[in-house]
């Protein structure tokens, strides 16, 4: 095997293992590809692809988030809404910040599905007293049950953070 074929799958290995994102908060995924389907559009065969799980230390993920302008950490929360599951990714700043909450997968009837402007108000909240409804985050007329299952996710997901503590103690 090459060297550079060796390093081509290691990166590879790297870019999907590691949970920590470097992206800007802007940015948003569009496509409806599934990960097997992506990575074979990427590396199609015969090429093997070999999965790998990388763990920073506290001065490469400072490097690295020094090199790429910022980083932070996505969560995915599976949880149930009425009767079916969603997915819901929260991406989470260092401080315990929220950067932005994506629904990826939602079962439930489209007409309860949160919209974008919607999610949006949970970005640079904080787990706190103000993180539920009725206080910081408003309510959805008609969703009710998508409005408590997402705050609830984002509040498991910023509690689980805090505890994980991904960017080191005190940070």
């Amino acid at each position: 095997m090459k060297t550079t074929d060796r390093y081509t799958r290691f990166a590879y290995a790297l870019a999907v293992a590691v949970i920590v994102v470097m992206a800007p908060a802007g940015v948003r995924a569009q496509s409806t590809l599934t990960q097997q389907e992506a990575l074979r559009l990427a590396f199609p065969a015969p090429l093997q692809i070999e999965r790998r799980t990388a763990y920073l230390s506290e001065a490469q993920l400072s490097g690295a988030a020094q090199l790429a302008g910022g980083v932070a950490v996505a969560y995915f929360d599976v949880h149930r809404v009425r009767t079916l599951n969603e997915v819901v990714m929260v991406v989470v700043a260092p401080g315990g910040v929220v950067r932005r909450v994506e629904i990826l997968k939602f079962l439930e009837p489209h007409e309860y599905r949160a919209s974008r402007p919607w999610l949006d108000q949970f970005a640079g909240k904080r787990l706190n007293q103000e993180l539920s409804l009725k206080r910081g985050i408003a309510n959805m007329t008609g969703a009710t049950l998508t409005a408590n299952a997402v705050t609830s996710a984002v509040r498991r997901v910023l509690a689980l953070h805090s505890v994980i503590a991904p960017f080191g103690a005190g940070k």
